[in-house]
Parts: C-alpha cells; sequence; structure tokens
C-alpha cells in the first residue's frame, strides 16, 4: 500500500511539474527561445505573492488576483523592452539575456528578501486529505494543483486552437514574414504570449511557495524539473507537457520511496531513457521551420 500510494503522490505532484513546463513551452514554441531565468520567474512569483499576502492579509490563493496580472505585464513588458532586440540575431543572444535575467532576479530576490527560506500558509487544505481505502489517502492540495494544471492545459489547448489568438500564435510559430505580410504585428503576438507563459508561471509560483518552502537560489533546479517535462512529454503537444510532468513526478516519488537520495536521480534517468528511445519526445509534433 506504501508503493500505491506513492504512485498516486507522484502522479498527483506532475501537476505541479506540468505548470512549471507549461510556460516554458509556450514561449519555445512560439518563439523557438529557450528562458533560462524561468525557474527564477517562477520563485519571483512565489516571492510577489509573499508580498501581497503580506500587504493586504488575503490568503495566497487569492493573492493570485493580483500576481498573475503583475507577471503577465511583466512578461508582456521584458518582451517588447528586451527580448524582442534579440530575436532576430541568433540564438546566443536570447540565451545570453535570460540568463542575465536569471543572475539578476537571484541577486534582487537575495538582497531583498535575504536566504531564508519562506512558505505560504494556505490553512487547512495544505494537510487534509481524502481517505480512499486503508492507508491510501489523497491529499486535498495536490488534488486542486492537478485540477488547475489539466484546466490550465485545457484552456491553452482551446486558446491554440479555437480562437483568432491561437491562429495567430500558431501562423507566427510557422513563418513570422509571411504574417508580417498578412498584417499581423508579431510584436505584439510575441509579447502576448510571454504575458500569457508568465501568468501560468505566476500560478505556478504560489503553488510552489504553498506546497514546500523556497528561497532566492533554487530557480535553476525549477528549470531543470520544467525543461526535462517539456523534453519528455514532446515539444508542442500540451497535452503531452501534462504527461511528462505526471512521468516525472511518478519517478521522483518513487525514486524518494527506495532511498530520498535517489529522488532527482530517478527523474535525470527516465529523463534520458526518454531521450534514448524518442528524442523527439512521448507526444511531439513534427515543427515546420519558418
Amino acid at each position: 500500500m506504501d508503493w500505491v500510494n506513492a504512485l498516486t503522490q507522484g502522479l498527483l505532484l506532475g501537476g505541479l511539474y506540468a505548470l512549471f513546463a507549461a510556460g516554458l513551452s509556450l514561449v519555445f514554441g512560439i518563439m523557438r527561445v529557450v528562458n533560462l531565468a524561468h525557474g527564477d520567474f517562477i520563485i519571483l512569483a512565489a516571492f510577489l505573492s509573499i508580498v501581497v499576502v503580506g500587504v493586504t492579509g488575503v490568503g495566497p490563493f487569492l493573492s493570485l488576483v493580483i500576481v498573475v496580472p503583475l507577471m503577465g505585464g511583466l512578461g508582456y513588458g521584458l518582451q517588447r523592452g528586451l527580448l524582442a532586440r534579440t530575436l532576430d540575431r541568433g540564438v546566443l543572444p536570447p540565451l545570453l539575456v535570460t540568463f542575465g535575467l536569471s543572475v539578476i532576479i537571484q541577486n534582487l530576490l537575495l538582497q531583498t528578501f535575504s536566504a531564508d527560506d519562506r512558505r505560504l500558509d494556505a490553512g487547512d487544505i495544505s494537510t487534509a486529505s481524502i481517505s480512499i481505502a486503508g492507508q491510501l489517502a489523497i491529499g486535498w492540495y495536490p488534488l486542486v494543483v492537478f485540477l488547475v494544471a489539466a484546466l490550465a492545459i485545457a484552456g491553452l489547448q482551446g486558446l491554440f486552437t479555437r480562437t483568432a489568438l491561437g491562429r495567430a500564435f500558431r501562423a507566427t510559430a510557422d513563418d513570422q514574414e509571411t504574417v508580417r505580410l498578412m498584417g499581423i504585428d508579431n510584436r505584439h503576438t510575441y509579447g502576448l504570449a510571454v504575458a500569457i507563459a508568465f501568468g501560468i508561471v505566476a500560478v505556478a509560483g504560489v503553488f510552489l511557495g504553498i506546497r514546500t518552502t523556497f528561497s532566492p537560489d533554487i530557480g535553476p533546479g525549477r528549470l531543470l524539473v520544467a525543461f526535462e517535462t517539456v523534453v519528455i512529454g514532446g515539444l508542442g503537444s500540451l497535452w503531452g507537457t501534462l504527461v511528462g510532468g505526471v512521468i516525472l513526478g511518478t519517478a521522483h516519488t518513487l525514486g524518494a520511496k527506495v532511498d530520498p537520495a535517489y529522488r532527482e536521480l530517478a527523474g535525470h534517468l527516465v529523463f534520458l531513457l526518454v531521450l534514448l528511445v524518442r528524442p523527439q519526445g512521448l507526444f511531439a509534433k513534427p515543427v515546420r521551420e519558418a
């Protein structure tokens, strides 16, 4: 029963990992940019929630009403004011810019909040659980996170397939020069894509802060989790991102069940196995180069 419980917790943990990865996948899928500061923006969102909770007195969940628009606006501003200047200069400049942002964010958070671990208090839901049978129990909070992740993925899928903005995203990702000729401002389109990605990042950061402690220096670790999730699921597949998160989350919890030191190792081994067997990811879709 302990192993079944560990498996169940791993499946639910995959929801949080999918939230980590969705924004990274979205930015890469549309702009072909790997955001090396992605994990640091997740932690930034968690610290913003700390500030909002402290100033307003609302709970972490309600803080999302403020944190999500703030992060979305930050994403749009960074794209239009900074990243847009590097996109036509090859692969390396955007990587260097996002690496610089990672270093800046970590140091700003360290100077502002110190190196102390923090955590968001969401009340009883953090520890409440549903007893299924015997010793098997499902935590309410992991279940909520998983459901939110599934709804977020479904919402993004609907946005991409059923709306004019989604068609603009897909067209811009395929051929930005032709899109320009059709009268679509690809700079604005990119800005909206990054804004949506940062909105998801905000949710991921707040949910991370409720689940566990965090500090200014753990962003790169969240980036690695997001990257492995995206690669396992396959670039271009939103639902693959959720499946990749579930696979990686399950690997982490089962590895930790064997030995706490094997938690990260188990995830890396699964990641490498997928790369060996199916380098494009489990659910990758063919991407046409612009």
